[in-house]
Formats: structure tokens, sequence, C-alpha cells
């Protein structure tokens, strides 16, 4: 599979090996269902340590495949109790609650640095720009919540002034993607779904991740460059937590798209506004703040995690045994 394709969603015999009791899954019993288990690999030991702890037989109604990834299908509510469990055993689970449709259009709205790529673009500019320490302290305090946003960004700015233009484009030129960013910005889009990026990030990585994606639109800060070398400054107004909501629900409106069937997706407490307006709201291997903040938690799975919790719109039709 190339870095583009699309992940199938599909029934998998392995699963049904595994699960025996999946082939007797009926449309109807998805009633029953409250929630999906996921990840690369689920075994049934995984299951009988679910049961053993929770004191309940724990069984799946039926299951499928994402990409590399399985998705179980789980009987009753999901509880407090069963995500710290789950995450001990290295799985991710997801309420279904307000899950937007993939049958219908939507729009995926992407936070940038840690989110959809693997690096803080601001923290690499500072490491080759010799402050990196400097500047590293105030990004991690601004992720939890700590600071504000716009006066640690100005402050972070600040320190990189007389930064010459070939550390952006060092970095521009090697920005590592999450893995998983690709093949989920190709398999929304191969369902008509607009991806989009809303960073509090530079636009120097932001418009190259626009065009690498080909994605609907992207918006960051920009950077003041004067004869070559940074200033030090931002220009205009700073891409703020508040700013990152207006764009989803600016973006939602223009291409007439209902607001259940929105998705934000980001790691720090910036994002947390975005994921409010959003119709689901996930928290992608973020802080301890924003996972409890979050409708959805990743905390295991790559962003191929995001389209495991999508699929399940499309129980129980297409993918009943």
């Amino acid at each position: 599979m190339d870095a583009f394709s699309a992940y199938p969603i599909k029934k998998h015999v392995k699963l049904l090996n595994r699960f025996p009791s999946i082939r007797e899954f009926r449309p109807s019993d998805s009633r029953q269902a409250g929630w999906i288990l996921y990840g690369l690999h689920i075994s049934p030991g995984s299951l009988d340590d679910l049961s053993f702890l929770l004191g309940e037989r724990v069984f799946p109604l039926t299951g499928w495949t994402v990409g590399p990834y399985e998705v179980l299908l789980m009987r009753g509510e999901l509880t407090p109790e069963v995500v710290k469990l789950c995450d001990a055993l290295a799985l991710d689970c997801a309420s279904l609650e307000n899950i937007p449709n993939l049958y219908e259009p939507g729009l995926a709205l992407f936070d940038m640095d840690s989110t959809a790529i693997q690096i803080e673009c601001i923290d690499e500019i500072a490491k080759l720009a010799g402050v990196g320490e400097q500047v590293a302290e105030v990004t991690e305090r601004a992720m939890r919540g700590e600071l504000d946003f716009e006066e640690s960004l100005r402050q972070r700015v600040a320190t990189l002034k007389g930064t010459d233009v070939s550390v952006l484009e060092q970095v521009r030129d090697n920005i590592p993607y999450m893995p998983g960013m690709k093949q989920l910005t190709a398999s929304l889009q191969a369902r008509g779904w607009k991806v989009a990026i809303a960073s509090g990030g530079f636009t120097w990585f932001s418009d190259k991740l626009k065009e690498d994606l080909s994605l609907a639109y992207a918006e960051s800060n920009q950077l003041v460059i004067e004869n070559g070398k940074l200033t030090g400054e931002v220009a205009g107004s700073v891409v703020d937590a508040q700013r990152k909501a207006d764009i989803l629900l600016d973006l939602a409106e223009s291409y007439e798209l209902m607001p259940a069937n929105t998705l934000a997706v980001g790691d720090g407490a910036n994002d947390l506004v975005m994921m409010s307006a959003a119709g689901l709201g996930i928290a992608y291997h973020a802080k301890p703040k924003v996972q409890q903040a979050a409708q959805v938690a990743i905390r295991h799975a790559d962003l191929g995690g995001v389209l495991c919790v999508l699929s399940a719109s499309l129980l129980p039709q297409r993918l009943s045994w």
C-alpha cells in the first residue's frame, strides 16, 4: 500500500475465525451496542482479561478491519473503568455517541504540530537557531494550558529574531508526517470529505501540508521575514483557540455541511474549543487535560484510529455478517 492509499473498511475472515460468535450478528443487534474496541491486534485473551477484571462477560457483537486495524463492536456502555482497562491492555476504545456519518459529506479539521505531523515546528526551528531549550519549555507549558497561547507564541517567536530563512526551509523540507495521516486523508477524501488544517503554527509548514495532501484549506500564523531573516514577529492576528473553532464553523457553512458531520482532531489545550465546536472532537496522543475533555481519546493507535472511530457509522447495513 503506498502512502496515499485509502484504508479499506471491510469484514475479514481472521476476525470471524478468532471470534466465531460474530457470525450470528444481525443488523438489529446493533441496538445493543454502545462502544467499539480497536487496535492492530485484538486477541480473545484481551477480552478474557476484560471480562475477569469487570466481573462480567465481555464479547463482541461483530467486527471489521480498517486498513491494518481490527475493530470490534461491543455490547453495553463504555464506562470510565472500561476505558482504563482498555488502556492497560494497550487498546483504544470509543463510545458510539456523536460519530459523524461516513455515508455523507463531512469536514475533518486537524491541528498540525504533534497531530498531523510528528514535530512542533517552532521547537525544531529553535533547536537549529540555538535557543531550543528556552522555546521548548514555553511550548510545553502552553500545551498543558498553563500559559495564554498568543502570549506564549509571541514570546517564543521573539527568541527567533535574526534566524536565517534557510532554517525554515530545512525544517519544511524534512517534515515527518504523523503515521497514518496520509492514509487517513486519502480515506476521508475518497468518501467526499473535506480535510483541512487549523494551526497555531506557521504558514511555511501548513502550506506544504495543503499542497502535499491536496487539502481543502489550511490556516496558520505568518512569520515576518525581512532581508532573509526572521524579525521575531508574527504578522496580523494570531490563530488561537477561538480562531480554530471559527475556522471549523466557517468551513462547515461554506461547504453547506451539518455541524454534526464535522470532526476536529488535536493534542493540546489550544485545540479544545475547536474540538467542542465539532460534531466529534478527538484527542490524539494528547495531554491528560485534553484527553479528559475530549469526546474520544486515541492513546495507542496512529491516526488510522480516527477512521476506526468513524467506521462505526457504517453499521449496521454494510458490515453485517
